[in-house]
């Protein structure tokens, strides 16, 4: 048996505004971006190099969608992003306007800062040490 996660939900206010946020801020990549209906679209992201993993961002369609906007864990780091250098990748986000809730700290498995996304989501920015 083999199975994958391919997409992760990110519930969203606008989807233009994500898409902005993801591709211009992040640099992610617009996987794909089709209308559904009139109201809905299939919009994936992705963090350059991902070959597999995706965020779905899926506008809030009523009131308890649109609670959830920016606190989908609760207030816990939601989305752990893994970079190759965590020093260019941080100083890039800063440069671009990201806000970072929780420092820079050297920890046994590697560089890791917190940020938040345009809804107020919590990230791990993080370069893992080699465990080799």
């Amino acid at each position: 048996m083999k199975q994958r996660i391919a997409h992760l939900a990110l519930v969203v206010r606008d989807y233009d505004e994500a898409i902005a946020f993801y591709t211009e801020t992040l640099s992610f990549t617009l996987v794909e971006d089709t209308r559904l209906s009139e109201s809905k679209r299939w919009v994936l992201v992705a963090p350059p190099g991902a070959t597999e993993t995706c965020l779905l961002l899926a506008q809030a369609a009523n009131d308890k969608q649109k609670a959830s906007i920016g606190n989908q864990t609760g207030g816990r780091v939601f989305l752990f992003l893994y970079t190759d250098d965590f020093w260019r990748d941080y100083h890039a986000m800063l440069s671009k306007g990201v806000v970072f809730v929780r420092p820079p700290v050297e920890e046994e498995y590697g560089t890791v800062a917190v940020f938040a996304d345009l809804y107020g989501n919590l990230w791990d920015l993080l370069e893992p040490k080699d465990r080799g």
